[in-house]
């Protein structure tokens, strides 16, 4: 791979003057920064407006024919200060009236969204003294507006390669027709893993306001200790636990090419932040699980048959229930002679009587019971393959903690640990597993791996 970098900066890395100035040290600092992707400006402060959120409400309004002004004028002073506090010699009162212009005069919702980055990136080129190359002529999406690799790789090799340093754009690019597309909400990470990968970069960096991911939520433990490296498996069964990670769809592009991705704080740019890395990369140390998060409100439907394996097409037939009411099953942990199915509460909403009565009638169970206010918890780590003892402590903490388990389900690759217990006790339940994993090395009170 050649030592380029690609560094991508969040919404609050680029809220104001000051953060800008941080972000320009930031990428000075290491000449390999090659290409940076920039997000739309985030909220200053608790009580502030995120640019893409304003510039959501001018479509909103111009789409009903509205005047867009009062909410244009907040989004237009933003970027006029930015601009005048970085004593920058570009006209950016001339490229906020053309967009106004537009956007009053019916310009698309995804044309009108990706302002945000076009604009942060024209100012961020011109502080920087680099390239300004518009997303729209590197990332291609089809006639049916669904992103085109092959495209966008030709685009980018052909136009990057004789670029030594340039800015471009997150979240959006244009189609066949040369209209402007965007990628769902968070996209600019899409962007630079794109840009990483098409160009075989050593590093992705992504830069936000948080160092790297924790072990657990802060909301729930206290101080949780930072994670320093993650496989991209461990990430994925985290993030579908409800950890705050990056955008799912900007790991695939990297992931391909065993592109290490750096979470980094521009605030605190000294701290190591968090490594995503292949799942084949070298575990140097002894750290038992990656990390413990859950999610809420889920519901399980016990059903019990006795000889059900024996039927063949049982398990066909329960699942086509779920399929036919259009709710996704989470989790089916079962025994010889029952199963649980357990599925997000709201999915369900008021199809629960329904779909236990399509289940007495196409599966003639001995028995069907539905258990709500569920919560699951996951403990993730690649350190708990192969290693005696790690259940033993999960379920030594949840007891000494008071908490009943209600449901165990452990997936065959040994990564999680996946635990059922009541809504009541999801953060102490949290708090009970970190505690006990919280110097989180092997110790002498477990056996020594397989």
């Amino acid at each position: 791979m050649e030592n380029k970098v690609i560094a991508k900066f969040g919404g609050s890395s680029l809220a104001n003057s000051e953060q800008f100035i941080k972000v320009k040290d930031i990428i000075k600092s290491d000449k390999n920064r090659r290409y940076i992707v920039p997000s739309a400006p985030g909220k200053t402060h608790e009580e502030d407006h995120k640019i893409t959120d304003l510039l959501y409400m001018c479509y909103q309004l111009a789409s009903h024919r509205l005047n867009i002004d009062d909410v244009y004028n907040i989004i237009e002073k933003r970027f006029i200060d930015i601009s005048r506090d970085l004593k920058l010699e570009l006209n950016i009162e001339e490229i906020l009236d053309d967009i106004r212009d537009k956007i009053q005069k019916g310009a698309s919702k995804d044309y009108t969204a990706s302002r945000g980055e076009y604009l942060n990136a024209i100012i961020l080129s011109s502080f920087l003294g680099f390239e300004f190359i518009d997303a729209k002529d590197i990332i291609i999406f089809d006639d049916k507006n669904k992103f085109d690799f092959k495209s966008t790789e030709k685009k980018l090799k052909t136009r990057l390669n004789n670029d030594a340093y340039a800015v471009i754009p997150g979240f959006y690019g244009s189609n066949t027709k040369g209209e402007i597309v965007t990628f769902s909400r968070g996209g600019s990470d899409i962007t630079g893993a794109i840009i990483a990968s098409t160009l075989g970069c050593s590093l992705y960096e992504n830069w936000t306001d948080v160092s790297g991911f924790l072990m657990a939520d802060p909301r729930i433990v206290d101080s949780p200790r930072p994670i320093e490296t993650i496989t991209y498996k461990e990430l994925r069964e985290l993030s579908y636990m409800g950890a705050p990670v990056l955008h799912e769809e900007s790991l695939f592009p990297v992931k391909d090419k065993g592109i290490v991705v750096n979470i980094k704080n521009t605030n605190f740019p000294e701290e190591p932040g968090t490594k995503i890395v292949d799942d084949l990369y070298p575990q140097k140390n002894a750290d038992i699980i990656t990390g413990v998060t859950g999610r809420k409100d889920f519901t399980v439907i016990s059903i019990e048959k006795t000889r059900m394996i024996n039927e063949k097409d049982f398990f066909r037939k329960l699942i086509t229930v779920f399929e036919t009411n259009h709710i996704s099953i989470e989790h089916m942990p079962s025994s010889i002679d029952s199963i649980s199915i357990i599925v997000s509460s709201s999915q369900l909403n008021s199809k629960l009587d329904k779909i236990i009565e399509e289940i007495k009638i196409y599966c003639n169970p001995d028995s069907v019971i539905a258990y709500p206010n569920m919560a699951l918890i996951a403990v993730v780590g690649r350190g708990m393959i192969n290693t005696k003892g790690i259940s033993a402590k999960i379920f030594t903490a949840l007891s000494t903690g008071g908490v009943n388990i209600r449901m165990i389900s452990q997936g065959s690759s040994e990564l999680n640990i996946i635990i059922g217990v009541k809504n009541k006790d999801f953060e102490k339940s949290i708090r009970s597993i970190y505690k006990t994993f919280e110097n989180n090395k092997l110790g002498v009170d477990l056996d020594e791996k397989i």
